[in-house]
């Protein structure tokens, strides 16, 4: 089924998919130039025993974690700006009916239909 975006709303939704893209890059690129190993070896050198030194690779770790689900965010959004560049965006990808547009501005990277959506999370 193809989609039945009016142009506005393509413009609407490539106009928050791209904002968000420049600034998951930059947050990216932040974190990236914050952490290196310098902030593990601080906590590292201020522990005096295993315990400490636990909570200073767990604390490394959710660095790590985050820059993670940032550039997975930034991976769908890069996929939604290419489903609109091919008019495909707004195609569940799951039952291949319309999503939303309510759905879509609350999550404009949806892939899902909200029943399909509800039906995968059951699922998983």
């Amino acid at each position: 089924m193809s989609p039945t975006l009016s142009p506005l709303l393509k413009d609407e939704f490539t106009d928050r998919l791209q904002r968000r893209r420049t600034e998951l890059k930059e947050e990216i690129r932040q974190e990236l130039l914050s952490s290196g190993e310098a902030p593990y070896i601080e906590l590292a050198g201020q522990v005096h025993d295993s315990a400490d030194e636990s909570v200073a690779d767990i604390l490394a770790d959710l660095d790590y974690a985050l820059t993670d689900r940032h550039v997975l965010e930034l991976q769908a959004v890069e996929h939604s700006l290419g489903q609109l560049a091919r008019n495909e965006y707004g195609v569940c990808s799951d039952c291949g009916g319309e999503i939303a547009v309510e759905r879509l501005r609350a999550v404009p990277t949806a892939t899902r239909c909200r029943d399909c959506q509800a039906r995968y999370e059951r699922g998983a």
